[in-house]
Order: structure tokens, then C-alpha cells, then sequence
């Protein structure tokens, strides 16, 4: 038997990210993934919840000393180009060039606090 399987675990219900401002990163994650937060709780967390089921989240924790960078998210996109290019033209930062595989089409990009993201395609 896996481990998964007598855990019990079926899937992942959300993945966040610690904020030092989360005001300023609510409004930078709604730019970038194009909708407000899903909810919202002013000086604690911020979460956008995916058709699919996916939710994504910031929290700001109480004491700015736990605060670090995070990073691991890969965001789904249908068109890798125009999704660059469009992250680009709001600041977005990202590695000098975009990464391919067999598999898919990458691009390492950062939040203003410096947790770190991708911008994916699947082939």
C-alpha cells in the first residue's frame, strides 16, 4: 500500500505563499491571475480559487520575522507566449529566457517580495 493511500490523501486543496504586505500582494496576484481574491481577510490572507478547484493563497503571518520566500507554483496558462509577454508588461520579472522541454514550455518569473513562480505549459 502507498503511503499516499493510507494517509488518505486524495489530491492538494491549496498552495500559499508567505507576504510581508499582503494588501500589496493581493493586488499583485489578482493582476496577475486576472480576478479578485476569491477571499479575503485584511491582514492575514488572501486566497483565488480556481473553476477547477485549485486555490491559491498568501498569508501574512503576525511576526515579519517568519517571513521568507516560498516558491514551487506552477501556474497553468493556454497560450505560454501571449501569457509571458502580458506577466512582462506588469513587471513581472523572469530568468532571461524561457525554458522547453519534451513535456512543456517554462518561465521562472518573481512576485515583488521575491517568491518565486512559473508560468507553465504542457505540451
Amino acid at each position: 500500500m502507498t503511503t499516499a493511500a493510507q494517509v488518505g490523501i486524495t489530491g492538494i486543496d491549496a498552495s500559499y505563499y508567505l507576504t510581508k504586505d499582503l494588501e500589496a500582494a493581493t493586488k499583485f496576484y489578482s493582476t496577475l491571475l486576472g480576478f479578485e481574491a476569491t477571499m479575503h481577510v485584511p491582514g492575514t490572507v488572501s486566497e483565488w480559487s480556481f473553476p477547477s478547484g485549485e486555490t491559491f493563497g498568501i498569508y501574512q503571518p503576525e511576526d515579519a520575522a517568519n517571513w521568507h520566500p516560498s516558491g514551487g507554483v506552477l501556474f497553468a496558462v493556454t497560450d505560454f507566449e501571449a501569457s509571458l509577454e502580458a506577466c512582462k508588461a506588469i513587471g513581472v520579472k523572469f530568468d532571461e529566457h524561457p525554458t522547453e522541454t519534451p513535456m512543456c514550455s517554462m518561465a521562472f518569473g518573481e512576485d515583488p517580495e521575491g517568491n518565486t513562480f512559473i508560468i507553465h505549459k504542457r505540451k
